[in-house]
């Protein structure tokens, strides 16, 4: 299972190269997700970072089902156009690249994050105002899945229903 976590604030170098940490490098299992990475643009110009066996599983999951052909064809020109894998150097390093950098608006400080089956490239900057405007709602589904968790876990010890008995 792939689940990668963490929030890591980076610098690019130069050339744009960004270091993977070698905390999240450790969360990748290398024979069943691969060793590079794949650079995609996605919703909202984020940059994000797929393992590079995981993307190629998924990336046909991603085509929209429901749509025409020729918007098919549009969605899959620009998906894998901006798409692009990536190597780690042996400093644990990505080539990013400039064109990718502009289109996302990322500056030299960045913010690395997990997202379960990814990484995003987050400007600094831009992240820390994206905190700002959700953290409220994250802390909202928080207690809806503890209260979700701990009412099945009721049901599960046979308690439903009992709480008010002596």
């Amino acid at each position: 299972m792939l689940l990668l976590t963490g929030e890591f604030e980076l610098n690019l170098d130069d050339k744009y190269r960004l270091f993977i940490p070698a905390r999240v490098r450790e969360q990748i299992s290398p024979e069943e997700n691969g060793r590079g990475f794949y650079l995609v643009l996605g919703v909202n110009h984020i940059l994000s970072l797929y393992p590079d066996l995981y993307y190629q599983r998924i990336a046909l999951a991603v085509a929209p089902r429901m749509v025409a052909p020729d918007e098919l064809l549009t969605f899959e020109r620009v998906n894998y156009a901006m798409a692009g894998r990536v190597e780690l150097d042996r400093q644990g390093r990505v080539l990013i690249g400039e064109k990718a950098i502009r289109r996302a608006g990322v500056k030299e400080q960045v913010t690395l994050i997990g997202v379960r089956d990814h990484l995003e490239i987050w400007d600094k900057q831009q992240w820390q105002k994206y905190l700002d405007e959700h953290f409220a709602m994250h802390e909202k589904m928080l207690l809806q899945a503890r209260e979700e968790t701990l009412r099945k876990e009721r049901e599960t010890a046979g308690w439903e229903g009992k709480e008010g008995r002596g």
